[in-house]
This record gives structure tokens, C-alpha cells and sequence, in this order.
């Protein structure tokens, strides 16, 4: 069981993001919900597959655009964006380095 109470900081997550994959997992979790931080810098390519969970992305800095299925929008600070397990999505045509918090639920796995 997770502590009823956990802290994280965004600028100490998407540096770990930045230093390893891009994407820094399960920086906070419980038993119904994780949460990460995906960076993507401007031009970079996002290689993403569908997941088994629904995730809803907060993007913090950045813009690109977003596709989920069949529709696509342009996203930057501030927007907020769901997609259902399953669904492919990406992020593309990055402009300006992207730093995204994502939630999970169910959590995602484990990254080894």
C-alpha cells in the first residue's frame, strides 16, 4: 500500500525524464492511480504505443500537436487531454520542448 501522503517535485521529475528516456515513471502511485512525467524536446519524435490504461495528459511547458485515433489538435500549456486504454496516440510536430505530467488508472507497470 501506498503512503497516504507522497510530494513530488515537476522540475526534479523531468530532469530524471531528460537523463534517461524522456519519460520518468511512477514518480507518484498509489494502488488506482500513477503518475509520470514525459519531456519531449522540440523536433523530437514521439514513439509511444497504446497502453492497457486510460491516461489523461496536463501539458506544463511546450506545444506540438496531438493525435488520438483519428483526430489531432494542437496542444500546449494548460491543455488537459484523455485517452482510453487501447486508443493509438502520439504527440508530433513538437515546436518547443514539451514537459507533460501523465496519469495513469489503473497505475501503469512496473518500468524496469
Amino acid at each position: 500500500m501506498a503512503s497516504p501522503f507522497q510530494l513530488a517535485h515537476l522540475e526534479d521529475a523531468a530532469a530524471r525524464a531528460r537523463a534517461g528516456d524522456g519519460y520518468a515513471a511512477r514518480v507518484l502511485a498509489s494502488d488506482l492511480l500513477s503518475v509520470g512525467v514525459y519531456v519531449l524536446a522540440a523536433g523530437a519524435e514521439d514513439t509511444q504505443t497504446p497502453h492497457r490504461e486510460d491516461e489523461v495528459y496536463y501539458v506544463v511547458r511546450g506545444r506540438s500537436m496531438f493525435r488520438a485515433g483519428a483526430e489531432a489538435a494542437a496542444v500546449g500549456p494548460g491543455s488537459l487531454l484523455f485517452v482510453t486504454a487501447g486508443v493509438d496516440h502520439r504527440f508530433f510536430d513538437v515546436e518547443e520542448e514539451l514537459v507533460i505530467v501523465v496519469f495513469w488508472a489503473p497505475p501503469e507497470k512496473s518500468v524496469s
